[in-house]
């Protein structure tokens, strides 16, 4: 019963640091200010951060799963 929560609060950890690193890379501004023309270039930057973003979210869950890989 223990080891479920632990793994329940792992899981949740892991969900809320990858959620905040996403949103935190995202240049949200962009979204709502941008005019048509742009539109294009910002799905594009988009795909970019969001790609970039992979190994720092794998990282974070590494790190969250084996602490000790941090020394």
């Amino acid at each position: 019963m223990l080891l479920e929560q632990k793994k329940k609060k792992r899981v949740q950890i892991i969900a809320i640091l990858a959620i905040i690193w996403f949103f935190v890379t995202l240049p949200l501004p962009w979204l709502f200010t941008t005019p048509d023309v742009v539109r294009p270039q910002l799905f594009i930057l988009l795909q970019i951060i969001g790609f970039i973003s992979i190994p720092f979210v794998v990282l974070a869950v590494v790190w969250t799963i084996k602490p000790e890989l941090t020394t």
